[in-house]
């Protein structure tokens, strides 16, 4: 709040919006929820794309993980290092997927970004760079097809209104007239993705 403003108006504000207070802090306790981590055994499941897939361990392949048939196929002399191939998998397979939404929403947006990066970004899924990159959390690309692109346009939306204004929210809705849904499940269902 500006310096000075007066007591009541500062009640009457957060009572006006305690509702949002509220759904805020309840999301963020979420994200602290404990995750359960994954197991590199036979049989645990994976998510990609919004679907879980079986883990399967196998002797010898040429790459240490690969998607075959429904199942990620682990070799087992890489298991001490699963979590970093399966990260590196998952980027891997993002940045072509994430590339294409970008093109396909950029256009009608009329703005390209100058770059694109998938790495881990803590506790975002996306942020959207000053000389217009867009950066993407690796885990992005484990949430269903159409939250992912959810946040792909967000994302985009921010290259050209950098702060969550009523016009900003006004862009999204323009391109992606659902967004309100998807948004929502991101919040309630996203920190469940970020366990592995």
């Amino acid at each position: 709040a500006p310096v000075g403003t007066a007591q009541p108006i500062l009640e009457r504000f957060v009572h006006e919006k305690r509702f949002w207070i509220y759904k805020k802090l309840a999301e963020k306790d979420a994200l602290r929820s404990p995750k359960v981590s994954k197991e590199f055994v036979n049989g645990e499941g994976f998510p990609y794309l919004g679907r879980s897939y079986r883990l399967l361990l196998v002797d010898d392949q040429d790459e240490p993980i690969k998607l075959i048939k429904g199942r990620f196929r682990l070799r087992r002399s890489d298991v001490p290092q699963a979590k970093t191939c399966f990260i590196t998998w998952y980027i891997d397979h993002a940045r072509p997927w994430i590339a294409h939404r970008i093109s396909e929403h950029a256009d009608r947006l009329g703005k390209q970004p100058t770059g694109l990066e998938v790495r881990d970004l803590g506790f975002r899924w996306g942020s959207c760079g000053k000389s217009g990159g867009l950066n993407f959390h690796w885990a992005t690309i484990l949430l269903p097809p159409s939250i992912v692109e959810y946040v792909v346009v967000h994302e985009l939306v921010h290259l050209l209104e950098p702060n969550h204004t009523p016009e900003f929210w006004t862009r999204i809705e323009r391109v992606m007239p659902d967004y309100e849904t998807r948004k929502e499940w991101l919040a309630e269902n996203g920190a469940g993705y970020l366990a592995l």
